[in-house]
């Protein structure tokens, strides 16, 4: 069923957004309004990986033939994301089917104009336009990307991965310029540390560079190998995604693709927290444990228990309290940084104490400060959070800092007693698909508004 015509809605994005994602609907009101204190009991479909779909996205430049993905998420980050590609020449068809948000993209008349600011800078993600567009065309110019305020995450790993690839990159005035006139060549490399973002940025340069290339102490998240079997799919030849040493023949030129985003293993994590915090059950269609890595077992440490069933993950607290444990976040298949927050939220309210040390992103920490607001006992020395559970928290008015953080603060807010307000929804409108429409629907006391109530 093709999509209607968009209504019309205030703020500076709306052309932007809307030619390039007639879907995008941003809710009314600028405030999250959640009354707690009830359980989450019904059904919360997971979306598509935001973290899969972004890079997927991006792959489909490097081909000019159609390129469709199905089971989109439709949250903000691919909206933006939407609105980049078509700045670029990118054609998007966008529908609703059976199985979700579906969108078909056609990247035959890209062009390779300098990026604008203006949407590059709300993102992380755009830097991987970088690779694909030096691939494809040759030549690419962009500022210095964006996105959550969560640590340094510098591009350098990506950029002296271009450059082993034989680009030339240029800084200037906050403007990466990157040319590669003659081609780009394959190559061997070593990332200093397995960065997601480099990873996937260096195999969408390859995948069209002459000759093999090498990319070791690559990163192993799921989604790396979400974005391998759809470049496979398009003809690309790629070996070893998935694990710390990544091979791809490049040179060879691409076709189109039919790929599935890969289930949100973030937003599965985050909801099963919901549901044990709540004392709730739900049932979380698309969800799958095996995607947790580290974080199932230390979940199901914690009281979250989750349960396999025809119709999905069935997830729910266990028979006693909650129980504090000692997390370290790190690259998968270790506990994942995104589900640092969401989980510090849930362990506010466990029996006894739990240390979480947090190793990928220096400033991720942003989000204490407002549990704190709501009677969390957290304390911090260095990189590791000390969380002593509560007995209760209660409403608070807060501001989310990050994508994460505003998980983690819906998390607390339908936990707690009392009226939490929530400022700074953008941040959760960017890595979730319509959370408080989905969470009121499984009997949360949880709405939108310009004013308090």
């Amino acid at each position: 069923m093709a999509l209607s015509t968009p209504r019309a809605y205030g703020g500076a994005m709306n052309a932007p957004l809307l030619a390039a994602v007639p879907w995008w609907r941003p809710a009314t009101g600028h405030r999250l309004l959640i009354h707690g204190g009830r359980p989450l009991v019904g059904t919360y479909p997971i979306s598509g990986a935001k973290n899969a779909a972004l890079p997927l996205m991006v792959s489909a430049l490097l081909t000019p033939h159609l390129v469709t993905l199905r089971n989109m998420p439709a949250n903000l980050d691919v909206a933006v994301l939407a609105a980049l590609l078509q700045r670029l020449g990118c054609e998007m068809h966008w529908s609703h089917t059976p199985s979700g948000l579906s969108v078909t993209i056609s990247a035959d008349r890209v062009k390779p104009r300098e990026i604008a600011q203006d949407l590059v800078t709300r993102m992380r993600a755009s830097v991987l336009l970088l690779g694909a567009l030096l691939a494809r065309c040759g030549e690419a110019s962009m500022p210095l990307p964006g996105g959550d305020a969560i640590g340094l995450r510098g591009v350098d790993y990506h950029l002296a991965g271009l450059r082993a690839l034989g680009a030339t990159v240029e800084l200037d005035d906050g403007m990466i310029h990157a040319t590669a006139p003659a081609g780009l060549r394959g190559t061997d490399i070593v990332l200093p540390r397995p960065s997601v973002g480099a990873t996937e940025n260096l195999m969408l340069a390859a995948v069209l560079a002459s000759g093999t290339t090498t990319i070791r102490n690559a990163a192993c998240e799921p989604e790396i190998a979400d974005m391998a079997a759809c470049l496979s799919a398009m003809g690309a030849s790629i070996s070893g995604a998935g694990t710390h040493e990544i091979a791809i023949a490049g040179g060879k030129p691409l076709g189109g693709a039919v790929h599935d985003v890969l289930p949100d293993r973030i937003e599965f994590g985050t909801l099963a927290c919901a549901a044990a915090i709540t004392d709730g059950e739900l049932l979380l269609p698309h969800g799958r444990i095996d995607l947790l890595g580290a974080a199932a077992p230390l979940l199901a440490a914690a009281g979250v228990m989750l349960e396999e069933s025809d119709a999905g993950i069935v997830a729910r607290r266990g028979r006693d309290d909650l129980q504090g444990i000692d997390v370290t976040t790190g690259p998968y298949p270790g506990f994942a940084t995104d589900l640092q927050a969401p989980t510090m939220a849930l362990l506010t309210r466990a029996s006894g104490a739990s240390a979480i040390t947090e190793t990928i992103f220096e400033q991720r920490f942003r989000h204490i400060d407002e549990l704190r607001r709501m009677g969390a006992n957290i304390s911090v020395v260095g990189r590791t959070a000390v969380v002593r559970g509560v007995e209760r928290l209660s409403g608070a008015a807060a501001t989310c800092g990050d994508v994460r953080a505003a998980a983690a603060l819906v998390i607390a807010g339908l936990s707690a007693s009392g009226r939490t307000i929530l400022d700074g929804l953008d941040h959760l409108d960017r890595g979730y698909d319509r959370m408080a429409e989905k969470l009121a629907a499984c009997g949360a006391d949880i709405v939108r508004g310009s004013e308090t109530r």
